[in-house]
């Protein structure tokens, strides 16, 4: 490792005489936090284990003051690179802070710190009869805050909305070191502009959250899951729509391609005919007696549209877990089956699923690579994992994910769904940021962050690198 610069070392002998034994310069704690699931990585100098607010305040005083880079990091589960140390600087790890504070169970709020692990607080709301509905597919492992600053999604999207539906109101430090509390306890509130909209989605940049106040709603009394196969892609999107259109609300609806498929297919209850069949995942929940109206109509919009198996419906909490494994697993087995794996998470107008999926051959052919598709059908959301079996591959497949992208906007969609910009997406921004709107965002984040230390880098493409080929 190279030796610190002499202004790094006097910054690091400042830090431990602040922060102590909290501070973390040794090689094995740095490697640790220095990368996340976007395959990147980025050493920080150092890293602050925080386990308060006055300790986040400190070193954001200190960072300000100083002119070091602090780079805020929960868990590590994200995909885009945002909590890497892009620029050097010090890793703020919240991970420590780790307590539900509070569950009202009359005002069905949940307050807590950024590091609570996201299954942890469903699993402590459903105890008194609760539901903290956002599901990322991370939930085991990811935490509150970081879903916060990504505005994480999943599943149940469809029908309960994504993290920034829930958050009420949050403390945040500044990049300053001020401490502000945004937003309210309250379900409504139209004071002064809404600063917890803005904080919820910055990935980091423009404050670091240190508390939460979440929404939390009476828990489903019963839900149950239909998985549907159907011979090819298109033929699953036409009967997705059509439950959505003919008065269905699913709380989740979910679709695996051919090629995944094949990849979880023994993880299945039954063989799967046909090399183009397609897998839908179908989840209805609320009163005992709506899910059995809802999967009754679901299972017949999908007999009539051609599925070729119906897996009986799920209706206990191990049936569905394991039908939805099958749905989990499949990112692992990509990444385990090909050398060069680059995941994508655009989104598109529901009804331009088909559409989107229809155009992807023909990248597949012009790039000599493969391209594993699954997503969140009710929202558009469409995960392409863009693989190929060859190292030397890789300037291809990325080649091929920006083109995806094109695609995507191309048919009204956007970039990302839910994984967020961070380093990884920072240099597509402007295909669909326009050049105003850019400099709108840039200019909200330099009044915050005058010094430019909190997260630098992330979201925004280097100043003169927007102008996208």
């Amino acid at each position: 490792m190279p030796q610190p610069q002499p202004r790094t070392t006097e910054i690091l002998a400042l830090l431990r005489r602040e922060f102590g034994a909290d501070l973390i310069t040794d090689a094995e704690g740095l490697l640790a936090r220095s990368r996340d699931e976007s395959g990147l990585v980025r050493p920080p100098v150092a890293v602050l284990l925080a386990r308060s607010e006055a300790q986040v305040a400190r070193l954001m005083t200190l960072a300000n003051k100083n002119g070091f880079p602090v780079i805020p990091r929960g868990a590590g589960t994200g995909l885009a690179g945002g909590c890497l140390a892009g620029k050097g600087g010090v890793v703020l790890d919240l991970a420590a802070m780790n307590r539900i504070l509070a569950i009202d169970t009359q005002s069905l709020t949940a307050t807590v710190q950024p590091g609570v692990i996201t299954a942890d607080l469903r699993d402590a709301a459903k105890a008194v009869g609760l539901f903290y509905p956002p599901d990322p597919a991370s939930l085991a492992t990811s935490t509150i805050g970081g879903n916060a600053a990504t505005n994480a999604g999943g599943p149940a999207c469809v029908k309960y909305g994504t993290t920034r539906d829930y958050v009420l109101g949050l403390t945040a430090v500044l990049p300053t070191g001020e401490v502000i509390r945004a937003g309210a306890n309250t379900r409504k509130g139209v004071v002064g502009y809404d600063l917890t909209r803005l904080l919820v989605g910055s990935e980091g940049t423009l404050g670091v959250i240190t508390e939460l106040t979440l929404k939390l709603i009476p828990h489903p009394r019963a839900a149950a899951c239909v998985a549907a196969v159907f011979a090819d892609l298109n033929a699953a999107m036409r009967a997705i729509i059509s439950v959505m259109t003919r008065g269905h609300l699913p709380s989740a609806m979910e679709f695996l391609d051919a090629r995944c498929l094949k990849l979880v297919g023994d993880l299945l209850p039954f063989s799967v005919a046909g090399e183009q069949s397609a897998l839908v995942l179908i989840e209805s929940d609320g009163d005992p007696d709506q899910v059995r109206r809802e999967v009754a109509g679901i299972e017949a919009i999908c007999r009539e549209l051609g599925a070729t198996n119906i897996l009986p419906p799920a209706t206990t909490d191990e049936g569905r877990e394991a039908v939805w494994a099958v749905r989990r697993s499949v990112s692992t087995r990509i990444h385990e089956d090909c050398a060069v794996y680059i995941p994508e998470d655009i989104a598109v107008p529901i009804g331009r699923i088909a559409d989107m999926v229809a155009a992807l051959p023909e990248v597949e052919e012009r790039f000599g690579i493969t391209i594993f598709v699954f997503g969140h059908a009710g929202d558009g959301n469409i995960h392409l994992n863009l693989t190929a079996q060859d190292e030397a591959l890789r300037p291809k497949v990325e080649a091929a994910a920006v083109d995806c992208v094109r695609l995507a906007l191309k048919l009204g969609g956007t970039i990302s769904g839910e994984h967020g910009i961070g380093l990884v997406k920072r240099g597509l921004l402007p295909l669909e940021i326009g050049p105003v709107s850019l400099r709108v965002q840039r200019g909200i984040k330099a009044l915050l962050d005058p010094q430019n230390v909190l997260n630098p880098g992330k979201i925004f493409p280097p100043e003169g690198a927007e102008d996208i080929p």
